[in-house]
């Protein structure tokens, strides 16, 4: 598929999110103003909440009233916070997109380099350290992973602050949690892809020259393997928006993730369609920069014109 019909693809994407994501949260059951006053609320407190909600009209009606306030920006508003849902979740999305980048940027660092070690050094000492480090990282979820960081090197050690966001301090810990899994993903990759295309002809004809290894590896293996990894690497940027639920609620992270699950505890409707369509949209923003990106290493899979 043409990189332009990817991008006219993105606009009917994120209208079937939209009202994929309005349709399941209307349709769980029970009363969702009972759920957030409770069972012993008045009649007329509930009715008021009802009728602000909208949920006294037609599900049709509601449907288009959202869509039309979405247009506009309005997510409608947040009844635990006392504010625009827009408002309270652009307050925490820089805190979100800044805890991903890092994790993303520390698994990337990290796993490629490692992958390509271990491809290079096949069943060497490297290579082994390599694929244990995958084999862990795969099997630690941040579940697990983060209460154990904390209890190691909050309480224990003392190095790192337990939670909270601040300096760059309070950023490793979760960062971490947040990539060792998909660290543990791309080094196995990334080993697969480039012992590939160690095979290949282009690479065999430029060590047959004479070329530097290094330079075999570097300039010729790595970046045919690279598209596969790339792949990987835009699933998982949009993956790790789901690990950052429980990473930020862990460690008091003032992110999106966290602000989804208070809603949740708050029963507090409007904010958690907002959170779960502002974290869908971004990542099918993040498959369409991960479609470009590919399509810049692979001519093949530009548009025709």
């Amino acid at each position: 598929m043409s990189v332009r019909r990817r991008l006219l693809l993105v606009l009917p994407t994120l209208a079937g999110i939209t009202v994929l994501v309005f349709c399941f949260l209307h349709l769980v059951p029970g009363d969702p103003v009972e759920i957030m006053l409770g069972e012993g609320a008045a009649v007329a407190d509930a009715a008021t909440l009802r009728t602000a909600l909208g949920l006294d009209r037609p599900f049709g009606e509601q449907l288009v009233h959202f869509l039309h306030g979405l247009v506009r920006g309005d997510l409608g508003h947040s009844i635990a916070f006392r504010s625009p849902v827009a408002n309270v979740i652009a307050a925490r999305y820089p805190a979100t997109l800044e805890l991903a980048a890092a994790a993303l940027a520390l698994a990337v660092v990290t796993g490629i380099p490692l992958g390509v070690l271990a491809a290079t050094h096949r069943a060497g000492a490297l290579d082994v350290v390599a694929r244990t480090v995958s084999l862990l990282g795969v099997c630690f979820p941040s579940l697990w992973l983060a209460p154990v960081l904390v209890l190691v090197f909050s309480m224990y050690l003392g190095w790192l602050p337990v939670s909270g966001r601040g300096g760059l301090a309070h950023l490793v810990l979760p960062a971490v949690s947040l990539a060792v899994a998909m660290l543990g993903i791309l080094v196995r990759l990334t080993r697969a892809s480039v012992l590939g295309a160690l095979g290949d002809a282009h690479v065999l004809a430029a060590r047959a020259r004479g070329a530097p290894e290094w330079l075999v590896v570097w300039r010729h293996a790595v970046p045919t393997a690279l598209a596969p990894v790339v792949t990987l690497v835009g699933l998982q940027a949009g993956a790790l928006l789901a690990g950052t639920v429980v990473t930020e609620t862990v460690f008091a992270w003032p992110g999106i993730g966290r602000l989804l699950v208070q809603g949740i505890g708050a029963r507090d409707y409007p904010l958690v369609q907002g959170c779960v369509l502002v974290i869908g949209i971004t990542y099918v923003a993040v498959n369409l920069l991960t479609d470009l990106a590919l399509a810049l290493l692979d001519p093949r899979l530009r548009d025709d014109a």
